[in-house]
């Protein structure tokens, strides 16, 4: 494709609010991702809002009006759901909408709108930064709040920090193990006794984060990848990855399903991880959802996509011909 009819594609990131730093980093492998895969069918343009509302094109500073000239399509990468601002000046789009974001960042909104599909998500507590003036004593908050926890739903918990991501789910090995991780320099704890839990909580004081305790469910954990008109099919699901042979046929339709109801009901427009645990007794329970792809190689859906015989790039390529 000679460098002429190249497709101009904005990569928008940044804005206001506490999703501006993982904004960036999204962005960022959007970006990079493009420039190192797909040079010889799109340019690409860091279009970049700084924390003061500023607009940038690569650098210099642009009034959104002006992106109809410099770009084919928008790729936002914002939690300030732009599409409006977009679409205003008819400026073709991929981005999340607001309700989606809305569940993808709000445990208990998404909780409430899983039960009109039927599914269950792990109970959990969320603990505010300790504040001295409201919290009391700091020697005495660790074992107050994990009171607080015990009286609401029985152990094992897991225990980690609230990111501003708020990519909430509990960080398990492939057949539903805990597997220790770091969240900003505070440690993922799996509490099976009160003593533990106060540690755990303690550690989320000590690195002065606002605490996740989410409700430990035993069983077989998988992350389904789902794209919309991917291969010729309305709602495409990705292999399970190297968990797909734990599963009985049964249990994988009914978890194929299941993504594809949530994925229409969600209102994912374009790309969806969902991460489940089914437990001994066939119950299934959300736990997290991401409506933005992870395109590192070393990435899940990496490998998901390599089982398929196909690339990250593929799927980035789809979803922007989508559009264009």
């Amino acid at each position: 494709m000679s460098q002429g009819i190249k497709k101009r594609v904005g990569v928008l990131r940044g804005g206001a609010g506490g999703h501006y730093e993982s904004s960036l980093q999204k962005g960022g492998e959007i970006i990079s991702h493009i420039f190192e895969n797909l040079p010889h069918k799109y340019k690409v343009f860091d279009i970049l809002i700084d924390r003061e509302g500023v607009w940038h094109i690569n650098g210099v500073p642009i009034i959104p009006a002006d992106l109809i000239h410099k770009v084919d399509v928008v790729w936002d990468t914002t939690h300030s759901n732009l599409s409006t601002t977009l679409d205003n000046f008819s400026i073709p789009n991929i981005g999340v909408s607001s309700f989606s974001t809305t569940l993808q960042n709000s445990k208990e909104m998404l909780r409430e709108h899983m039960k009109k599909v039927g599914v269950e998500m792990p109970r959990h507590i969320i603990l505010p930064i300790y504040q001295k003036d409201f919290d009391g004593l700091r020697e005495r908050y660790p074992i107050k709040k994990a009171k607080e926890v015990h009286e609401k739903f029985a152990g094992p918990w897991i225990v980690k920090s609230l990111t501003p991501d708020l990519n909430m789910g509990p960080v398990r090995g492939r057949e539903g193990s805990q597997r220790p991780s770091a969240s900003n320099g505070m440690g993922i704890h799996l509490a099976k006794t009160f003593n533990e839990l106060v540690a755990a909580i303690e550690d989320g004081v000590k690195h002065e984060k606002s605490i996740l305790v989410e409700e430990f469910i035993s069983g077989k954990v998988v992350s389904i990848h789902s794209v919309p008109d991917f291969r010729g099919e309305d709602i495409y699901t990705f292999p399970f990855g190297n968990s797909f042979g734990n599963f009985s046929p049964d249990e994988k339709e009914k978890l194929i399903n299941l993504v594809k109801e949530l994925h229409r009901h969600i209102d994912a427009k374009h790309y969806l991880k969902s991460d489940f645990i089914l437990s001994p007794r066939g119950k299934v329970y959300l736990l997290q959802i991401e409506l933005t792809p992870n395109l590192r190689s070393d990435s899940h859906f990496s490998q998901v996509c390599e089982l398929v015989g196909a690339k990250t790039h593929h799927v980035v390529e789809h979803i922007l011909e989508r559009i264009l």
